[in-house]
């Protein structure tokens, strides 16, 4: 049987202008699209549209799924003899997509090919559209597997699991050929251009080559530099000549009229989508199998847990790890889970059980500890068990003894949620509480800075006037009537001011701490209270303190001793909790944290830029640990007008599992109703505290390495002050055996944390994942959008050590390695003029490139040091849906809405063809939305959704639409209002009319074209990338 993949083949000959220093010209034309299905017989098209010409492609029989790889490659020799793990960094500093300073012809190694060949080389330079050409099966293997119907369901395209009927596949027997997944490929431009990523001698860049430490490597030919590679292995020397990245200007070939390319011929996200929507939205996906791929973030199903934890939980970069080492760093395709332990379950799907065992608590093995799950197998009769992940034998304690049925299953297996299914929860017992002692319930703290310009603002009165409502929806147990969580109050400037709120008082107490170096809290007895019992003194304490300091001058405030208070506070009270700080300005006040403008736009693009993305050592480090051991998480809400170093003030939330808010000139006019709603949802949503995390996994991998906002004392626990359901920790592992095809690989997060109402508690996720020896399993079980979370916040790390250059040309060198890899090792043969994705990441690089034109990797003097640094740490905790949307905006036409049906019309590309002079559209990304009205749009639509005659009578800095009655306004503001419930952030609609001043901001969110302050287009990407795979190849 035979899986097709896509062919794309190229129609015209005329040569085409090159794209700044392209070799190949890029633009637009209709073509057809059309996607063959997966795993059908063999079969032949009817002729495609005019102008394409077929391409064959083949494909073999399924197979079980494939291994996956690590990104440590210290030293494999990989695609022929090119023993460097990339190709050459460019050496001079140019930012990432601006134009070159010189032209090509100054590059290193070779002169470039006569301009005849360039035009030639342009001409074959098309990608054409999906039609799938005549496929060709490859000869049935001898071995009998390949009759064997296990092909079972359609490949994965894009992260689709194959739903088998079946048991998994059959294990391949060695001499088997290698399966090809479905594929896409597109005929690229001609050969690479001379001399470009050539190794060059020359001393290594600065910091650690790669993202990560280096492992030993080959010593590579001589005269090449060799550097320590992305994640351990070798890297070639910088270059001269070749700028940062993609060329800017397109004028700079000049060739013959251009016919232009279609840009709907190659891969696009919102069809994927919606392809995965159409064919597994709505449908129950049960996770009773190993490897099985999840339906992508975007789409709507219900999970069936029967086993393995469910996708909301547990995403990985792919669900076939490779059985070996050696096949990890073949391919690079790193090994990694974004875990996201307290993910929000939707209400048709069951809230975990609680598992109680008494006095002895959960049930571990000896020589490991892994919990009771279902990968311990019972033996003897069901008195010992046999642990998945260290094979020890354990004796079943006696109370926990049941007899075992024909199939060698424990009799009471459906009665135990730790027995059969992949996630649930243990009550602990005292040996997992601090000190031995059962916790207190945990306390909300706030924190409102009363200076100048936050009472000026009015900013301060809309906390307190907010507070009165808002403390009713503190978070509380499932089922329980009230929250036991506990609040109190403090306002500070330079000093630092507490509250009694005790219920038996007529009027609050204020007590004042001004000696900011000694930090301590006045009162321990009132300070933190039940909101219901002193309900009435807390209305009369947020009454009185807008008036209190109604005529203040003092303009400085302090920051660290702030936090200091906050944790003395709990420390004091026994309890972990979370202090919600309301700040505007950089603390300036002589007091331990003083900060100072270190903003400084020449550091931009050079060796020093990292600093500005690093926090100031000291006392934050300090209060880090300090917030960490107490349970105490810090979110930050800051009303800047200025610059207040943001890497150094929000570091502290980001490592307690903290959130930072940022609302830039705040007016409460426009920004009040953002910031509240952000208020709201964080006050409200369902976290946990004092939370510590494990990873273990079987014999042969483990895990190395973490990212969130998470604190780690040691290489294995986790620590975070608070947990909560938008936080995600990523991991990564890497080998350290070999992984056998039989046992699979198997993941155990155990995470140990203190509930909203004070319990102690395991919450344990379990999944397992199948290993192959094949590589092409591996790419055919890759998760795209798991792999960009992880590379987002591998990125986002390393620019704390590494010049950006340098990271932005990792990340560009291993896309080029992966792909390349697949094309050598899975791909069947084709042109080398034809791109090959595998089909799985066949949209990877629209999200690659669309990471490296996001504000922390772009070097632009442009963009303020805060929003860069600002996105950084918001990244680094974000879970794979968060990442997804912030990469890929939706973009939503909204002028030919249906009225009749509830849903919301389908996005269209992030990209400026697909806005209309007609048209107007909604864009967000999970923190910013707009709504881009388009210049020609028709009165009546104008006078529906803003009631205003015409475009022209229409102020942009409206922030929220008028509510009026008629289907237009209606569906409208429920899309939107849709749309903010579902986010884990408040956006503020910004509304930008075609061509005004502000639609600028609006197309840096238009992630396919060319990059507001440098950056490709997508098609410019796809071209440059697939000329550094050929490089790789040859």
């Amino acid at each position: 049987m035979s899986q097709q993949g896509y062919v794309a083949a190229p129609p015209y000959s005329q040569a085409q202008p090159g794209m700044g220093g392209y070799q190949a010209g890029f633009g637009s034309g209709p073509t057809q699209q059309m996607y063959g299905h997966y795993g059908g017989q063999p079969q032949t098209f009817s002729a495609p549209p005019t102008g394409m010409m077929k391409s064959p492609v083949s494909s073999a029989p399924g197979m079980p799924p494939p291994p996956v790889s690590s990104q440590y490659s210290p030293n494999v020799q990989q695609n022929g003899a090119y023993p460097q793990r990339y190709p050459a960094p460019p050496a001079v500093s140019a930012a990432y997509g601006q134009p070159p300073q010189s032209p090509y012809h100054s590059m290193a190694s070779q002169a470039p090919p006569p301009t005849q060949q360039l035009t030639n080389q342009m001409g074959a330079m098309n990608i054409g559209n999906y039609a799938p050409g005549p496929m060709s099966s490859p000869p049935p293997p001898t071995s009998s597997v390949a009759q064997q119907p296990f092909q079972a369901a359609p490949p994965a395209a894009m992260g689709q699991p194959p739903m088998p009927p079946g048991p998994q596949s059959p294990h391949m027997s060695p001499q088997m050929p290698t399966p090809q997944p479905p594929q896409t490929s597109m005929p690229m431009a001609g050969p690479p251009m001379a001399g470009m990523a050539r190794p060059f001698p020359g001393p290594p860049p600065p910091g650690p080559g790669g993202f990560q430490q280096p492992g030993p490597g080959p010593a590579g030919p001589q005269g090449y530099s060799q550097q320590p590679g992305q994640f351990g292995g070798q890297m070639a020397g910088p270059q001269p000549g070749f700028p940062g990245a993609f060329p800017g200007a397109a004028n700079q070939m000049a060739g013959p009229p251009q016919k232009k390319l279609d840009p709907d011929s190659i891969p696009s996200i919102t069809q994927v989508i919606e392809d995965d929507q159409a064919k597994r939205g709505g449908q129950v996906y049960a996770t009773n199998l190993r490897g099985q791929i999840p339906p992508l973030v975007t789409t709507d199903f219900t999970v069936q847990d029967q086993g393995n934890a469910s996708p909301r939980f547990i995403r990985c970069t792919t669900y076939s790890l490779p059985c070996t080492a050696d096949l990890a760093k073949q391919c690079q395709v790193p090994l990694a889970a974004i875990i996201k332990p307290f993910a929000s379950v939707p209400k048709n799907e069951p809230p975990l059980y609680v598992v109680n065992h008494g006095e002895t608590g959960p049930i571990r093995c000896n020589r490991c500890k892994a919990y009771m799950c279902p990968y311990m197998q019972f033996i003897d009769g069901g008195r010992r068990y046999q642990c998945g992940f260290c094979s020890c034998v354990n004796e079943v304690p006696v109370f926990y003894f049941q007899h075992l049925d024909h199939m060698g299953r424990r009799v009471d297996f459906y009665e135990r949620p730790e027995l059969s299914l992949g996630s649930y929860e243990f009550s602990a017992t005292m040996d997992y509480c601090k000190n031995n002692k059962p916790p207190s319930p945990p306390a909300y703290i706030f924190m409102i800075d009363v200076s100048y310009s936050n009472i000026k603002s009015g900013l301060v009165k809309l906390i307190c006037d907010e507070l009165k409502t808002l403390l009713d929806e503190l978070p509380r147990e499932e089922g329980a009537e009230s929250s036991t969580v506990k609040v109190g109050f403090v306002t500070y400037n330079k000093i630092l001011h507490f509250y009694n709120v005790k219920s038996t008082l007529a009027q609050p107490q204020m007590m004042v701490v001004s000696d900011t170096a000694e930090m301590f809290v006045p009162l321990l007895d009132g300070f933190l209270v039940n909101y219901q019992e002193s309900k009435a003194v807390i209305y009369n304490l947020l009454d009185q303190i807008p008036d209190m300091f109604a005529d203040t001058n003092e303009s400085e405030t302090v920051f660290a001793p702030v936090i200091q208070a906050g944790v003395e506070a709990l420390k004091a009270a026994e309890c972990s909790g979370k202090l919600f700080i309301f700040h505007s300005t950089i603390p300036t006040a002589e007091a331990p944290g003083k900060l100072k403008n270190r903003d400084d736009k020449k550091l931009v693009n050079t060796e020093k830029e990292k600093m500005l993305f690093q926090p100031v050592k000291g006392i934050y480090e300090q209060l880090n640990k300090e917030c960490v051991a107490q349970g105490c998480c810090v979110d930050l809400y800051l009303f800047p007008n200025q610059y207040v170093d943001m890497a150094t003030m929000a570091d502290v939330p980001s490592h307690t599992g903290g959130s930072v808010y940022k609302y830039n000139n705040f007016q409460v006019e426009t920004d009040g109703e953002h910031f509240l709603r952000d208020l709201k949802k964080d006050v409200e949503k369902s976290i946990c505290f004092d939370a510590i995390m494990r990873v273990r996994t079987n014999t042969g991998f483990r895990a190395t390495d973490f990212f969130g906002a998470i604190h780690m004392n040691n290489t294995t626990d986790v620590e975070m002050a608070a947990l909560d359901c938008d936080k995600a920790v990523t991991v990564e592992f890497k080998h350290d055996d070999a992984l056998s095809e039989e046992a699979g690989a198997l993941i155990q997060c155990a995470l140990l944390y203190t509930s909203v109402s004070g319990q102690r508690r395991l919450r344990v996720h379990n999944i397992s994942l199948n290993c192959s020896s094949q590589l092409s399993e591996l790419y055919k079980s890759c998760e795209t959008d798991a792999l960009i979370n992880f590379f987002a916040k591998s990125a986002y790390r390393a620019i704390l050590n590494q010049p950006l250059k340098n990271v932005r040309e990792i990340l560009v060198n291993q896309t080029a390695h992966m792909l390349a890899c697949y094309r050598k090792n899975c791909a069947s043969p084709s042109a080398a003029s034809q791109l090959i994705l595998p089909d799985a990441m066949k949209v990877f690089p629209v999200y690659m490139n669309s990471l490296m034109k996001t504000a922390p990797l772009v070097g632009s003097t442009e963009l303020s040091t805060d929003e860069r640094a600002h996105q950084r740490l918001a990244v680094m905790a974000m879970g794979v849906e968060d990442t997804q949307l912030l990469l890929y905006p939706r973009l939503i036409p909204l002028h030919n809405m249906d009225f009749g049906s509830e849903a919301v019309p389908a996005p269209v590309r992030c990209s400026e063809e697909r806005l209309t002079d007609g048209g107007m559209f909604l864009l967000e990304n999970g923190h910013s939305m707009f709504l881009w009205l388009g210049q020609a749009s028709p009165p009546d639509l104008i006078q529906g959704v803003f009631n205003l005659p015409s475009l022209s009578h229409l102020q942009t800095h409206m922030s929220t639409l008028p509510e009026l009655d008629n289907p237009n306004s209606k569906k409208l503001r429920s899309i939107i209002n849709a749309l903010l419930d579902q986010r884990p952030n408040s956006m503020k609609l910004q509304i930008v009319r075609q061509k005004d001043k502000p639609e600028m901001l609006f197309r840096q969110f238009l992630v396919e074209d060319k990059g507001l302050y440098g950056g490709a287009s997508y098609m410019d990407f796809l071209c440059y990338v697939h000329r550094e795979i050929r490089q790789l190849l040859t």
